[in-house]
């Protein structure tokens, strides 16, 4: 098996050798890069490798970028630093990673996995479009900043920072401001899911989205619900549904 490793730290790069050899033996290490720039002149001027152990994060930037840049003819294992829940979505069909610093057995059930790929194991591997998938993970996702509402026949911008809560009342869904005033927001409650950070919003329940900041107290409720006290106050009961419970005391001890 003949393989280029790209990596930009020297003792990375000598763990893994080492690594790698004592899973395969037979290994040859036909080529050590260490940036999109060396990668793609090594790859355009050298034979094909078998496979490719390629760091995410490269001193010139993020390595998905030598796949706009050259062709890739051969599989590739993902190394990285990010931990491990950021990179849960990273298992997709055929493109693995591993977890820095990486493994023996991990390497070793990596390389078993692409022996079946490289051997018919898959028929619907499409390289370019799980590194796409992969690219779209890493890429910080986009929240919404503010909300452009009506108010008094005048268009008013509120920054999502000033939002206390938003919930449904009829077939209208509203949000709070931080000092108690009420809009109208024109977006249902699944929409919002894709515009609100879930590190500073929760989803309660089909009809709330409450902010860290907005809970004052946490009661339990019957059927195995919790009731929130809201600040400011809202109209109606906020409260936690029962399939909702375990994840929104794991959230608020973030």
């Amino acid at each position: 098996m003949k393989l280029l490793i790209v990596e930009d730290e020297d003792l990375a790069v000598k763990k893994l050798r080492k690594t790698l050899l004592a899973v395969e033996p037979n290994a040859e290490i036909t080529g050590v890069t260490d940036s999109i720039k060396s990668t793609v002149e090594w790859l355009d001027n050298n034979p094909v490798p078998d496979l490719i152990l390629m760091d995410i994060e490269l001193a010139d930037g993020q390595s998905f970028e030598i796949f706009n840049l050259t062709e890739v003819h051969c599989p590739v294992i993902f190394t990285t630093s990010y931990d491990e829940y950021a990179l849960k979505a990273f298992k997709v069909n055929s493109v693995d990673y591993l977890l820095k610093p990486i493994q023996q057995e991990e390497l070793e059930a990596a390389l078993i996995k692409f022996r079946k790929i490289g051997t018919g194991g898959n028929p619907d591997y499409s390289f370019e479009k799980l590194v796409k998938e992969l690219q779209q993970k890493l890429q910080p996702k986009e929240y919404r900043k503010r909300f452009l509402v009506k108010h008094a026949q005048r268009l008013v911008s509120v920054e999502i920072g000033d939002i206390a809560y938003f919930y449904s009342d009829g077939r209208l869904n509203f949000f709070k401001t931080r000092d108690n005033k009420k809009y109208v927001v024109d977006y249902t409650m699944d929409e919002l899911e894709d515009m609100l950070d879930a590190k500073d919003y929760f989803r309660i329940s089909r009809s709330f989205y409450v902010s860290v900041n907005s809970i004052d107290k946490i009661d339990d409720y019957f059927g195995n619900r919790l009731m929130l006290g809201l600040n400011p106050a809202v109209d109606k009961e906020a409260l936690v549904s029962r399939e909702k419970v375990t994840e929104f005391k794991k959230w608020m001890g973030k």
